[in-house]
């Protein structure tokens, strides 16, 4: 069975198309910067063979077309027709209190994932897009399957996801926490269950996926119990360009004294703050670490504000867990940040944590690893996230259940 995964943006398609007998990547790629005069798309196959260019991308159909050359066409062809593709499985960002789990799109659902964008309107719109462009050129005899990044945080109590906010505006607006990045804190969760030979039911886990994006998931019996994005992705704690949590009167404060509008100042707390805004030099983690080391004042702060905000959020789960028995890092910075894994263990030292750092600066690029040593009583590990590997496995399962 293969199985194509599309990660569908408001200007960008990523893709890739799984083998699931032995669960390959047979191809991967991405048309970026759709609707500019800068659209360009890339990509790659299992053996080595790769494309790179600047072609017109005026719309999604016309990249999903390119996605569909690419796989059956010209030098890095992988299939030899698109009958080969069993089933596409779409990332959705928002499925709100709707969707639980993953399902099979019909007209149904996809009439809800729009409504939702009222939720996600920077998402879920571009993932509407991409399941219609799906039907017009891979067919609507394909099955498609949608997997919600929040679904995995549907288990949270009332007592963590609603708002200290008149309870009207939760049953009118449906407004709560609803968390994201559920689809990588559910795989690098039962994915620690395996390593370390439990039932995820049987251990007190933290999982913590850093990237340009953070959010970190306290996970007990089983369940999430907490997770630190909220009504959206900007709850939480510092991030590459966004706030994370600030005192609500900052916000009003500030438009009011800069006669801002409510989209203008939702534009600075998602692009212009966080790391972006603290340091003056750049979103990118690795350009902040290079300016701190370099002796920039503001870059340095920017670094040392988003760890100690790290370890606070992983502090309260601990207390709101009655304990931890293992930490696990995931996405681009906590896959390969070590200073980063390194000041947070030896923060949490209270614990017992004991980190081994040579081994540290080994688990980068993709390695999985224990991080730490065998006196440790709290287990730390450096696991890589397949987001998309969840998703097709959702999208086999399902699709053979028909």
């Amino acid at each position: 069975m293969k199985i194509l995964v599309i990660n569908c943006g408001s200007s960008s398609l990523k893709y890739q198309l799984f083998d699931m007998e032995g669960e390959k990547v047979l191809a991967k790629g991405i048309c970026e910067s759709i609707a500019t005069d800068m659209s360009h798309t890339k990509g790659s196959t299992f053996d080595g063979r790769s494309f790179d260019e600047y072609v017109d991308i005026p719309d999604h159909k016309v990249a999903f077309n390119i996605v569909k050359d690419a796989l059956t066409t010209g030098d890095c062809k992988v299939i030899d027709s698109l009958s080969e593709i069993s089933a596409i499985g779409h990332r959705v960002v928002q499925g709100g209190d709707r969707f639980t789990e993953s399902v099979l799109v019909d007209d149904g659902v996809l009439k809800a994932i729009d409504e939702l964008s009222v939720l996600a309107p920077l998402h879920n719109p571009a993932h509407v897009i991409g399941i219609e462009c799906c039907n017009e050129v891979f067919g609507a005899s394909v099955p498609q399957v949608a997997v919600f990044d929040n679904a995995f945080h549907s288990t949270m109590p009332e007592t963590s996801y609603m708002f200290g906010i008149p309870y009207e505006y939760y049953e009118k607006d449906h407004i709560r926490r609803y968390g994201a990045h559920g689809t990588s804190h559910r795989f690098v969760a039962y994915r620690t269950a395996e390593i370390v030979g439990k039932d995820l039911k049987d251990i007190k886990l933290i999982t913590c996926h850093l990237g340009n994006g953070c959010s970190i998931t306290a996970i007990k019996d089983g369940k999430v119990l907490d997770t630190s994005m909220g009504l959206t992705p900007l709850d939480g704690f510092m991030m590459g360009t966004r706030c994370g949590a600030i005192d609500p009167s900052v916000v009003t404060y500030i438009m009011d004294k800069h006669n801002l509008s409510p989209k203008e100042m939702d534009t600075i707390m998602n692009k212009k703050s966080g790391v972006l805004g603290i340091s003056g030099v750049h979103s990118d983690y690795r350009a902040v670490r290079a300016a701190a080391q370099e002796g920039n004042k503001r870059a340095k702060l920017a670094r040392d504000m988003q760890w100690y905000q790290i370890r606070k959020v992983i502090g309260s789960y601990i207390a709101a867990m009655d304990g931890v028995d293992v930490i696990a890092f995931t996405g681009g910075i906590g896959e390969n940040a070590d200073d980063l894994r390194d000041n947070i263990c030896n923060e949490l030292s209270y614990l017992g944590i004991e980190i081994n750092n040579e081994i540290g600066k080994t688990l980068v690029k993709g390695k999985e690893g224990e991080l730490s040593t065998e006196n440790s009583k709290v287990k730390v590990y450096v696991l890589p996230t397949n987001e998309e590997l969840a998703i097709a496995r959702d999208t086999r399962d399902i699709v053979n259940a028909l």
